[in-house]
């Protein structure tokens, strides 16, 4: 595990790393175009969030255990996914497409945050989204033939594998402190939330699923192994002896 201040470093680092090469034209067919577009514009969108309402649950619980510097590792991870919303509106713009300004998706899922006040509500509510987001963003990638749009998604695809280590050790932490009946209560809720989520993402953008060959049923064996190995990692967690973990390296993306 890495300590908030380890997690700062990374992002500011991350964040400085150039992976798209703006200077190719984009080479997107018809095809491609009918089946991506409307996922893209939504996707964007939703990656532009300003993270208001996470940041005030990040400080809330890093007041709680003392840990001044989670909100500013919060606050570069949020920099990190303006940077995804950007990158997508920047590539909308090459191909002459307008970015929107709202969808059902993001309209629902900006509601349910006003009710997300706890850092574990929000902490496995990324996780999920992330999840999905890996499979979306890979999918969309197989999905054309664009250089440039498979770099963007390869940026992505990148960052999200670190975001998920970064949610899942805070969530470890924090799934660390409860009871046996609390943990087998969280189980049944983070089940709920998943399954759910993951339900609703496929029918807003099954097109581009189908699209880089997942049918519903590979797109669901692949979030159900997703969520066990989520389970794994939860279930072998031991609790940390103190809320600064020991150094450990952080392991790319394979």
């Amino acid at each position: 595990m890495q300590t908030s201040r380890q997690w700062i470093n990374h992002f500011r680092l991350n964040l400085q790393k150039k992976r798209i090469d703006w200077q190719q034209h984009p080479q997107i067919t018809d095809a491609e175009r009918k089946n991506i577009l409307k996922s893209v514009q939504a996707w964007q969108l939703g990656e532009t969030s300003d993270g208001a309402h996470l940041l005030a649950a990040a400080k809330k619980y890093a007041d709680a255990i003392a840990d001044t510097s989670y909100c500013e590792a919060i606050q570069l991870f949020i920099k990190e996914e303006q940077k995804h919303g950007n990158n997508l509106g920047r590539y909308l713009d090459a191909i002459g497409e307008k970015r929107i300004g709202h969808n059902w998706g993001d309209t629902l899922f900006r509601k349910a945050r006003y009710f997300a006040t706890s850092m574990e509500l929000w902490t496995i509510t990324v996780i999920t989204v992330e999840s999905t987001a890996q499979l979306f963003y890979q999918s969309l990638k197989d999905a054309t033939k664009c250089n440039l749009l498979k770099q963007v998604c390869t940026d992505i695809l990148i960052d999200e594998a670190f975001h998920i280590d970064f949610q899942m050790q805070r969530l470890a932490i924090i799934f660390s402190g409860k009871t046996t009946m609390q943990r087998i209560a969280s189980f049944q809720f983070y089940r709920l939330l998943y399954f759910s989520t993951i339900l609703v993402v496929w029918m807003a953008h099954r097109k581009v699923f189908k699209a880089g060959h997942n049918t519903i049923w590979t797109y669901f064996r692949k979030m159900n192994l997703k969520y066990y190995k989520t389970i794994n990692r939860l279930q072998a967690a031991e609790r940390p002896a103190s809320l600064q973990p020991q150094v450990s390296t952080i392991n790319p993306p394979l």
